[in-house]
């Protein structure tokens, strides 16, 4: 018996809601508050995802283990750096994952996304070359951003801004998926 697919809302929720609430957060309350708010509705999306999909995917769980990390210490020495460091940790993190399996032969992207997108072999490692050295310039300009700018600015680097720029550059790869996408199994 196959289990059933999680519902389509779960993992735009687990994704987005707690960057929402730290935005909210951040607008009304300051960036400590944000904080707080971004680490509790952390838990509370894993613990969800849990309780609906009964497992907690890889990515959301290692981004709630740097929040609590980055976040905890931002409170403990009441320091802003700590939170804004994290994205550029969780690219980097992302970005050496990547690049490390190509490096090794494997296409850890493939992995995640396999089943949502099929695509031959060398469309997989081209794709997961790109979003390797997508991760390490997200990587880099968060910390020429949060070096630079107001914490408020930074605020909306992060949301939306680093957002909409992972929304354009996957955009940006539809040429990529297309030419490598494999038939459809179905088709007659």
């Amino acid at each position: 018996m196959s289990k059933a697919p999680p519902p389509a809302w779960l993992k735009p929720l687990v994704d987005y809601l707690p960057l929402v609430v730290f935005l909210a957060a951040f607008e009304f309350k300051g960036l400590m508050v944000a904080t707080v708010a971004l680490m509790a509705t952390t838990l509370v999306a894993l613990i969800l995802s849990l309780a609906v999909a009964r497992r907690v995917p890889l990515v959301p769980l290692l981004t709630a283990v740097i929040v609590g990390v980055f976040g905890g210490l931002t409170l403990w020495f009441n320091d802003e750096t700590f939170i804004k460091i994290k994205p550029t940790i969780i690219y980097g993190l992302f970005a050496a994952i990547l690049g490390g399996g190509l490096f090794f032969g494997r296409t850890f992207l493939k992995a995640v996304m396999g089943e949502a997108l099929p695509l031959d072999e060398l469309g997989w490692r081209r794709l997961t070359l790109r979003f390797t050295l997508f991760f390490v310039a997200m990587a880099l300009a968060n910390e020429v951003i949060r070096r630079v700018v107001t914490t408020e600015m930074w605020v909306l680097w992060k949301v939306p801004g680093s957002m909409i720029l992972t929304f354009l550059f996957i955009l940006t790869q539809m040429g990529l998926i297309k030419r490598h996408r494999l038939p459809d199994h179905g088709a007659d």
